[in-house]
């Protein structure tokens, strides 16, 4: 099995090494392909009006001046262009991608494009404790990466389906189970905007989440996060909503 890795937090980034780690126990195929510096937010963004910078900087590892989505297009169309992976892994994330996390996250855009190219892909993510940014033990993801993807891929992947794994912030022996997880939705009344200075006066603006109290809906990935548990989440990228094109038609025709 051919695997191509990528992720949105950088070519140096200590989860993109840990993700590798996880797929060479899943086959020594493997090849890197990752954005040169952080692309994290990017979202599912494509690089129209900048040129594609490719560097090899050692056999199988290539860093691209792009997204998370230019590095899945320039490994499967140009440098796997005669070999095509079997699968897309892409991450660890730095910190989840749960809830609306999955519409900004570079980490799900480039599992997106995988499944869009037509190969089954997966994205990965590691929770951290709140505050916690530095110092994130990826104990979780490096200990039960590989026996998650591999019970992903005995199940099967569905063609337009992508699947979204989120790892809690645990110790691996602390870990309460695998949880199929639904889409979560946050309180969106904890995003602000926060005011600061420069040097010389001028004011700027950082997005900032307040912290808060939550009630996760049961079965959300929310949920299980929350738990403990390994969050598994499929994703269609197929947005349409069945039910709203019948009204509309009745209201519209």
């Amino acid at each position: 099995m051919r695997i191509l890795i990528t992720n949105d937090d950088g070519i140096h980034a200590p989860g993109l090494a840990v993700l590798e780690r996880i797929a060479r126990e899943l086959s020594d195929d493997v090849i890197v392909v990752a954005p040169e510096t952080d692309q994290s937010g990017v979202s599912h963004s494509l690089s129209l009006n900048d040129p594609l910078r490719l560097r090899e900087i050692s056999p199988s590892h290539f860093a691209v001046k792009g997204t998370p989505t230019d590095c899945v297009i320039m490994g499967l169309r140009h440098i796997l262009k005669d070999r095509k992976p079997d699968l897309v892994l892409s991450g660890v994330n730095r910190g989840q991608n749960i809830a609306e996390d999955v519409t900004y996250s570079g980490t799900i855009a480039a599992a997106m494009e995988g499944t869009i190219l037509g190969v089954p892909s997966i994205a990965l993510s590691q929770a951290f404790a709140y505050g916690n940014h530095e110092a994130i033990d990826w104990s979780c993801a490096e200990a039960h990466g590989a026996t998650v993807v591999r019970k992903v891929l005995a199940a099967g992947m569905t063609p337009g389906i992508l699947v979204n794994v989120n790892f809690p912030a645990v110790r691996p022996e602390k870990v309460e189970g695998i949880a199929v997880s639904v889409q979560g939705q946050r309180n969106q009344s904890l995003i602000e905007i926060e005011p600061r200075h420069d040097g010389r006066g001028n004011p700027y603006y950082w997005i900032a989440f307040r912290r808060g109290r939550q009630s996760p809906a049961e079965g959300s990935d929310l949920h299980a996060i929350a738990d403990g548990k390994i969050s598994v989440t499929p994703l269609r990228l197929d947005l349409t909503d069945l039910p709203s094109v019948t009204r509309l038609a009745e209201a519209l025709e």
